[in-house]
């Protein structure tokens, strides 16, 4: 899969709130409604990912759970990754 330019992450990220670019990597955290609600998530997410073959750094502190999407394989950031975080921000949205 090809890296997205510069212009196309920002462009997508528009649609993502919450979400930033730090580096080659894009990243947000999400507070959860209970410790078992994160846990819930980062399984929801863990189930997503596998289905996509596309796995994210996931951080978890108690209700707060850091997600970091990057495609590694390219050296930076993909059509995957965005299609990823909007999977997390809607899973999370549901556990919040």
């Amino acid at each position: 899969m090809d890296r997205l330019s510069d212009d196309a992450v920002a462009a997508g990220l528009v649609g993502l709130p919450g979400w930033e670019r730090v580096g080659d990597t894009i990243e947000a955290t999400f507070t959860l409604r209970s410790f078992p609600a994160a846990v819930e998530c980062i399984v929801a997410i863990a189930d997503r990912a596998e289905a996509m073959n596309h796995h994210p750094d996931l951080d978890l502190r108690y209700r707060r759970l850091r997600v970091v999407c990057s495609t590694h394989d390219a050296g930076g950031l993909t059509e995957l990754d965005l299609t990823l975080a909007a999977a997390v921000s809607a899973i999370a949205g549901e556990l919040a």
